[in-house]
């Protein structure tokens, strides 16, 4: 199976938010860079931009720390064609986590969740994900038969590895590459926690953020391939899944801009490696039903038009 087979389920986006700001805040969004964020994203903003690029299924990941943030995402999938999975968010360090989670599963929109997240990179103790609360929330994320989403920064990679390694029968999938520092050029040590974290089976790791890891006005394809070509080489295309972080990436880029640059680094993959990246990959990890999208094969991955670069 691949991603441009028109009898395929169709690229899966692995990774993208959406939030209304009538709803609550989103604290995070403050300062003159991240000005463009501060508005409204919702899956129809969306939907037109990923169904032009081909994608026709998508996974929804939480944005704030929020108990309500997860039910409203699970309603929202179960209403939607498009999103086929959620990553939600609950407090890991809670004692009654494993009810919480059995709640979220069994009401509405629950058969979509497929995993939970902490903004773990926002937490001053980089050895956070292996305190006994943590790792007693984990062990219940994996009872409960969802894969953990690392959002970290190269600094906390050594606690992720040690959590991994505590904690086999759960499934770890690291967003953003860890967050190398791209617009820096600099690749250790992160590449070395990099592949300590790939060496062990339970780990997976996304294709995802990386052009605001970048230099924002002025990233090419090229910047990113050093940091794509370690996380390819250390988890191979089977431990590997494409997510757009859309709409954060707009901050850098388009959608089709983040795709085509994605197309590009994989441009010397198998077919069947680049149906892994693109689709296999997440609809494994995350246990993902999809159903093939109606139109036309495309020939590419990228959008017509699509180019390995900002547009601004």
């Amino acid at each position: 199976m691949t991603a441009a087979d028109h009898a395929s389920p169709g690229i899966v986006d692995a990774h993208h938010h959406v939030w209304d700001l009538s709803v609550r805040d989103q604290d995070w969004i403050t300062g003159p860079e991240l000005a463009p964020l501060r508005r409204d994203f919702s899956l129809a903003d969306l939907a037109p931009e990923a169904l032009a690029a081909g994608v026709t299924a998508t996974v929804l990941v939480q944005t704030i720390t929020v108990p309500e943030e997860t039910p409203e995402f699970l309603a929202l999938a179960a209403r939607s064609d498009l999103v086929a999975g959620v990553v939600g968010w609950t407090d890991l360090t809670a004692p009654d986590v494993a009810d919480t989670l059995a709640g979220l599963r069994t009401g509405p929109g629950g058969e979509h969740l497929v995993g939970m997240r902490h903004q773990v990179q926002g937490e001053p103790d980089p050895r956070w994900l292996v305190r006994p609360d943590a790792l007693r929330g984990l062990g219940a994320i994996a009872e409960a038969g969802l894969v953990y989403d690392l959002v970290v920064k190269p600094h906390q990679l050594d606690a992720a590895v040690e959590a991994a390694q505590r904690l086999p029968g759960l499934t770890f999938v690291l967003d953003h590459l860890g967050k190398p520092p791209i617009a820096s050029g600099e690749l250790a040590p992160w590449a070395e926690r990099i592949k300590r974290l790939a060496a062990l089976p339970n780990t997976v790791c996304k294709l995802s953020g990386m052009v605001t890891e970048a230099d924002w006005g002025s990233w090419t394809a090229d910047d990113l391939r050093p940091y794509a070509g370690t996380v390819l080489d250390a988890f191979g295309p089977g431990r590997l899944m494409f997510g757009s972080d859309w709409p954060v990436c707009r901050l850098a880029a388009t959608y089709a801009d983040v795709l085509a640059a994605a197309d590009d680094l994989t441009a010397g993959l198998s077919p069947a490696e680049r149906g892994d990246v693109f689709t296999g990959t997440a609809v494994r990890t995350y246990g993902l039903t999809l159903t093939a999208p109606s139109g036309p094969p495309r020939d590419r991955l990228s959008a017509p038009g699509a180019r390995s670069g900002p547009t601004s």
